[in-house]
């Protein structure tokens, strides 16, 4: 992994490889906004992200909640894996 020092004394670091396990769009935002959205239709572009934007602002804090308790749990087993795709258990 590469570090690159900023002026402002900001270490960045490479991103890990990209897993859907880890990432809370993947296996929660876009399942959940998905099935509240399906069947509508719209107008304009506009249209549909602010149906997206109303929908996931509209998600209660306990769901939000229940996304990283899961995203903490599965973070241990895709470690040990070494970010391989891994089913449900």
């Amino acid at each position: 992994m590469q570090k690159v020092q900023l002026e402002e004394n900001v270490e960045l670091l490479d991103h890990p490889p990209y897993s859907p396990d880890l990432n809370p769009n993947d296996f929660f935002t876009f399942p959940k906004i998905k099935n509240r959205l399906r069947g509508q239709r719209f107008q304009s572009l506009e249209e549909a992200v602010d149906a997206f934007k109303n929908a996931v602002l509209d998600l209660p804090a306990n769901e939000w909640n229940k996304c990283f308790e899961n995203w903490f749990e599965g973070m241990p087993m895709c470690i040990n894996l070494r970010g391989e795709y891994f089913e449900k258990q």
